[in-house]
């Protein structure tokens, strides 16, 4: 029994070091310090908390308008630095603060809060101290505070001339605000320019931009299938793709000239609707022995004879040049009349 009880007691303590560790591990810890930690008057120094904690966690930093303590003024908030590592994040918070008054100072607990629990630092001291006056200056200093004298010897009071202005460093980000001036003022002038290009070439060609030039369909029909032509893949035993490309070629040129939806039909719609409008049946010829063969290869397997091919090719310029829309040329003999009734005089002469 004393052996079972003496067990049970190691169990409890193994399991309050494990929770305790895993509480301690779940909470945040924070650490003040400040640098340096002396300062004359009127210096600045720099408080630091580092938090670490759970990644999950978010952690409110306490905002001081003007001082953390009597006597230490914040002159800044100082953005904080992160960085997370094995779901632990670290936290460095900085406060730019300064003091106008000798003394030791003692700030107290600074405190945190990660959204559950207020967590307080460390307290710590700063030292803010005068400057240094010698001791003939002390001396004469006291005699005027006792009114030993009413005049001041600026001999006795060792005083420095005025240092010279020093200047401030050259960073280039100051002036940052100047390169996207000028930035601005050669986009802007670069827009200017382009505008009066543009106006300058509408006056001369009335327009602002070059049109895309239109063909016809059939001359658009015509340079498809001479380029095809050209690549004879027929000849490298690909006959599927080249009638694939050659009826799609003829579809997309029955629908621009005709306005038949031919992309989208068989080929026997396609025959029945070229038949209503087809002017001689050797268009109709002309176009089903290609639409027939073409199914016949991509449907049936056929493999077409080389005079086949050639045929289908010949039969497909035939379709175009019968089936495309010719040019309107003036007519000379309305010419020569609207030339005579413009000028009446010469008829009455």
């Amino acid at each position: 029994m004393r052996h079972n009880g003496w067990v049970f007691k190691v169990i409890l303590v193994s399991l309050s070091f494990l929770l305790g560790g895993e509480l301690q591990a779940q909470r945040a810890s924070v650490h003040a310090t400040v640098q340096p930690s002396e300062i004359l008057i009127g210096e600045q120094a720099v408080i630091n908390l580092k938090v670490i904690t759970p990644k999950e966690k978010t952690i409110h930093f306490p905002v001081y308008e003007k001082e953390i303590i009597p006597g230490i003024e914040v002159i800044a908030m100082l953005p904080p630095d992160t960085t997370i590592e094995n779901n632990v994040m670290t936290l460095n918070f900085r406060y730019l603060i300064t003091s106008f008054d000798s003394t030791l100072y003692h700030v107290p607990h600074i405190p945190i809060f990660d959204g559950k629990d207020t967590i307080l630092s460390n307290s710590f001291g700063l030292k803010v101290t005068s400057p240094q006056l010698s001791d003939s200056t002390l001396v004469y200093l006291e005699r005027i505070n006792k009114g030993e004298t009413d005049s001041i010897d600026f001999n006795q009071l060792q005083l420095n001339d005025i240092k010279a202005i020093r200047k401030a460093p050259f960073v280039w980000t100051d002036y940052l605000w100047l390169l996207w001036i000028l930035v601005g003022v050669i986009l802007l002038l670069g827009l200017i320019g382009l505008a009066i290009y543009l106006v300058l070439r509408k006056k001369r060609k009335g327009y602002f931009f070059t049109p895309p030039e239109v063909l016809p369909a059939h001359v658009r029909a015509v340079r498809e299938l001479d380029k095809l032509k050209q690549e004879k893949i027929w000849l490298q035993g690909r006959e599927k793709e080249f009638y694939s490309r050659l009826t799609d070629i003829l579809r997309s040129y029955i629908w621009e000239r005709e306005g038949i939806q031919a992309m989208e039909m068989t080929s026997g719609e396609i025959l029945h609707s070229i038949r209503k409008v087809a002017e001689t049946d050797s268009i109709y010829d002309n176009l089903k022995q290609i639409l027939t063969t073409a199914d016949l290869v991509k449907f049936a397997k056929y493999k077409p004879y080389p005079d086949e091919n050639d045929l289908s090719m010949v039969n497909a310029y035939f379709f175009v040049n019968q089936t495309k829309e010719e040019e309107l040329l003036p007519d000379p003999k309305q010419n020569g009349r609207k030339a005579g009734s413009a000028n009446p005089e010469n008829e009455q002469e």
